[in-house]
This record gives C-alpha cells, sequence and structure tokens, in this order.
C-alpha cells in the first residue's frame, strides 16, 4: 500500500531517522537498503522480510508496478526525506529489512567449489566491494572473522551494488580455526599476501579440482601469521616496484579472476 507522507515528524517514519545510525539499526535487527538497483535486489531475493519502503515520487514512478511486496510504501519529497534523514540518500530511495542472523561457521558450504575468506577488514567499502567481486566471479560463499566489519552496514550494502543480499556469508566466532574444518574436508586455502617469498600467482595456475578457499587480510597489516599458516598456497601479484600492493577489492578481484 503506499502512502504520503507530508510531515517529517510522522510516527509511520520516525525509524528512518535512524538509518546513519549502525549501533541502533543492529539493536533492532534492521539494515538500510539504498538505492533503486539495491532495492530492486532486496525484493528479488526474497531472503530478508522487508519492513517499509520510503520512496521520492521520481523513484516510485522508476519502479512502475515493479514494486511486488506487502511492506508499507511511503512516499515524500527529497526535502522531506533530507531533513528526516540528515543526507541527501541515493537516488530516492531507502528501505528497512530485516537483517539475518551471524550463527558461527558450520555445514553450510560443505558444497561449495569457491569461498573468499576475509580477515580484518574494517573497512564498510571494501567489504561491499569485496562482496561485489564474490558476486561477479562466482564465489559460493563469503567467511569473516570477527574483526572484520559488518557487511549489513549501509555503505557495504551500497557499495556491493545489493551483492551482500545475494551472496550468502557467516562469520567465525574462533579465527582461524574455522577455518581448519574446511581444509579437513578437502579445501586448499590459497592467501594473498604481498610478502617476498610468496609464489606469484601464476605459478600455482591452473589449480587442482576441489574446493578452494582464497583468503584476504587488511591493507597495510595484511593477513596475521595465524592466518597464514593455515594457508596451502601464499601468492602474490606481481606488481610495479614503486606500489607497495593492492587495494583489497583489487587483490581479490584478479584472484577471484584467475582461479575461475
Amino acid at each position: 500500500m503506499i502512502e504520503p507522507v507530508e510531515r517529517a515528524d510522522d510516527p509511520r517514519i520516525r525509524e528512518y531517522r535512524h538509518t546513519g545510525n549502525p549501533a541502533w539499526l543492529r539493536r533492532q535487527g534492521l539494515f538500510v537498503a539504498e538505492g533503486r538497483l539495491v532495492l530492486k535486489r532486496l525484493l528479488d531475493s526474497g531472503r530478508f522480510p522487508v519492513r517499509s519502503i520510503l520512496l521520492t515520487p521520481p523513484a516510485l514512478q522508476s519502479f512502475g508496478a515493479s514494486l511486488d511486496t506487502t511492506a508499507p510504501i511511503f512516499v515524500a519529497s527529497p526535502d522531506l526525506l533530507r531533513e528526516l534523514t540528515g543526507f541527501d540518500f541515493h537516488r530516492g530511495c531507502l528501505a528497512l529489512a530485516h537483517r539475518a542472523s551471524e550463527d558461527p561457521i558450520g555445514g553450510r558450504f560443505a558444497d561449495a567449489e569457491l569461498l573468499l575468506a576475509i580477515e580484518g577488514v574494517g573497512n564498510p567499502d571494501n567489504i561491499g566491494g569485496l562482496f561485489r567481486a564474490a558476486a561477479a566471479f562466482g564465489v559460493d560463499g563469503v567467511l569473516l572473522d570477527p574483526a572484520s566489519a559488518d557487511p549489513f552496514y549501509r555503505k557495504a550494502v551500497r557499495t556491493s551494488m545489493g551483492a551482500v543480499l545475494t551472496v550468502p556469508f557467516e562469520r567465525a566466532a574462533m579465527w582461524p580455526a574455522a577455518l581448519e574444518p574446511f581444509k579437513g574436508s578437502g579445501f586448499r586455502i590459497l592467501a594473498l599476501t604481498p610478502r617476498v617469498d610468496a609464489r606469484p600467482l601464476a605459478d600455482v595456475l591452473p589449480l587442482p579440482s576441489g574446493g578452494l578457499i582464497v583468503l584476504v587480510g587488511a591493507e597495510g597489516p595484511g593477513l596475521s601469521e595465524a592466518a597464514l599458516a593455515t594457508a596451502d598456497m601464499m601468492c602474490r601479484i606481481p606488481i610495479s616496484a614503486d606500489v607497495d600492493s593492492l587495494n583489497v577489492v583489487v587483490a581479490a578481484a584478479i584472484a577471484l579472476s584467475r582461479v575461475r
């Protein structure tokens, strides 16, 4: 049902005052989907119950009859939305949805062929970019350590272009111990690192068949020694001596494209 809104203090949309407050959203079990493409992917996925949608009239018109949802749809002017949220959000389109639980890693990815494991990446833009690369190259799932940023953070969802809503992920309570059961079931771990003693990625390709985990770490500190100790292969992407390293999203995308 489409409901016009004329006032920023309308109680029907008061939750949108907290769209810039990730702690509040997490306590409520909610996340923000921002932008028309992300909203479409949220609705298409069917994985996350939509609480409500808030649109400008042009954004509503752009969807036509394609907003197939039982959630309330509120429509307000851009100025009212700016007053309500405190920022100019992307493409005049916001939605609140219920986030999935982050249960400890179990047997969910037992049949996977390719996983991306992320350690210590705290930047939400990088998390979103990593999910976008994972979707682009057919990754079956993403494993996160406890320190990495929340994939449901508004900027991460937006930067991922909605890939956070389509690529399954789980967060490990114990890290890197959570990787050991995968090794026990036949997965091999390829750790990306700029260390000089790592082999060039091209030298280990093509890889034998079987499950593979591509393991990446934060820019700067890189992967921890404990994580590197779990790896079957330490690999680097050769680059110019004038550059110390690649952005983690770029490095992961290169590696995933090569191993695919």
